[in-house]
């Protein structure tokens, strides 16, 4: 059975399923060009984000806004949750039904349903230098960890810093 809740801000207005579906609420809207008019109750029609996400425009108060479809179905069924990613858990970006999303941390999600050039996380193949790159990310900011003939030699790299980064954020963590 497919349940639905008001989305945070736009209560009795628009309601967001757990089959990742969103819906205007029947309501009326003051407008003023006309008095004002009653809106009916309708699925709204997705749409592609350009980023192979969905989205939906939202009103209140005359003004419209876009939202992510697996964002809303996320926040409203799971809570809103700080440095961490939405996942797709099947790989289908479109599919935003709830059983399909979890919260994960942004280093998983990039490792783990890597489609690079390395069979290793943190390693890329650079074809113009013919060199194996090592990089990782910390706090947003992309680290160049070196260039290596081998993509062994890169991970090596990529777990060391990794490591490294660990041993930092316990230490900050337990002082």
């Amino acid at each position: 059975m497919e349940n639905w809740k008001d989305i945070k801000g736009y209560e009795g207005k628009y309601q967001v399923s757990d089959f990742g579906r969103v819906k205007s609420l029947k309501r009326w809207v003051n407008h003023p060009s006309n008095g004002g008019y009653f809106i009916k109750e309708k699925i709204l029609k997705a749409q592609n984000g350009g980023n192979n996400y969905l989205i939906v425009g939202l009103s209140k108060d005359m003004k419209s806004k876009s939202y992510a479809v697996h964002k809303l179905v996320a926040e409203t069924f799971l809570g809103k949750k700080e440095n961490v990613v939405i996942d797709h858990i099947n790989n289908i970006s479109i599919d935003n039904s709830l059983i399909n999303l979890q919260y994960i941390s942004q280093r998983k999600n990039v490792s783990k349903d890597k489609q690079g050039t390395s069979k290793y996380t943190g390693a890329y193949w650079k074809p113009q230098d013919k060199k194996w790159i090592s990089s990782i990310y910390l706090n947003g900011n992309k680290m160049h960890l070196g260039s290596f003939d081998t993509e062994e030699r890169a991970s090596i790299a990529y777990n060391l810093a990794l490591m490294q980064i660990d041993k930092l954020t316990e230490y900050s963590i337990t002082k």
